[in-house]
Formats: C-alpha cells, structure tokens, sequence
C-alpha cells in the first residue's frame, strides 16, 4: 500500500519549534521514522513538508488520482483552509489526520479542524507516536 505523509507549515522546523509543545524530535528523525514503521509494515511510505497550500493540494490530488493512503499533518491549514478541507474530501484512500500537539487544550482558534469531517480518522496530543500508530492503523486496513 503506498502512504503519503504529508506535513504541512512550520513542520519542518520540528526540533527547533518551541519544542515544549512540539517535542525534540527533528523533521529528519520524523521522517526517517515513518520511512522505517512503513518498511516494517509492509507499507510504501514517503514523507513530505511544504509551507506552500497549493503544493500541498497538488499532492493531495496525486493521492486520490493514485488511491494512495494518506497521513495529513494539516498544520495551521487545519483550521482555516476550506482548500485544503475539499482536496482531501476527494480522496479515495483512507486519511488519518495527525496533530503532534492536543489542538483541544490550546488557543481557542486551534480547537477545530475543517479537516475532521473528511478524515477516516483524527489523532492528536500524542506527540510524533501518534504518526506510528497512525501507520499501524492503515496497515490493518
């Protein structure tokens, strides 16, 4: 099964970004991991990170054009970008949407993802395990 990890704004700043919410963890490390958890899955992982939304949607396109898995870390996109919200209502493979952080238990503006209502599945506030699990999830799917 082929996965796209897909990281949107300010992701790729992970370990450096304030890393009391976000954890120590580097983007590299992020992404190696999810390369390996997918090896180790029998998945076909590959992980990207933009701050552009239109390079985003376009890899939200090649992912339903492919029927292709999705892990969406929306970012900030989440909670404004109804662009974002209808590319991934198109798409024809299940998507697991990641927060690093609990959007619950912060600023009030991030208490809301447009992007819920399309997912197969949310997981927030578990730090960059909550990529690990969302990998196991699409490889029983």
């Amino acid at each position: 099964m082929k996965v796209y990890v897909l990281n949107g704004p300010n992701l790729g700043r992970l370990g450096n970004r304030q890393p009391v919410i976000y954890g120590s963890t580097t983007y590299a490390e992020l992404a190696g991991m999810c390369v390996e958890v997918g090896k180790e899955l029998g998945l076909d992982v590959e992980v990207r990170q933009t701050d552009a939304e239109h390079e985003m949607l376009a890899w939200l396109h090649e992912a339903a054009d492919t029927e292709a898995a999705v892990v969406l870390n929306p970012g900030a996109w989440s909670h404004y970008s109804y662009a974002l919200r209808d590319a991934c209502a198109m798409l024809t493979g299940p998507l697991v949407e990641v927060h690093i952080s609990n959007i619950h238990a912060r600023e009030e503006f991030r208490h809301h993802s447009v992007v819920s209502a399309v997912a197969t599945g949310v997981i927030c506030g578990l730090g960059v395990d909550g990529y690990r699990l969302a990998l196991h999830h699409l490889a029983r799917s």
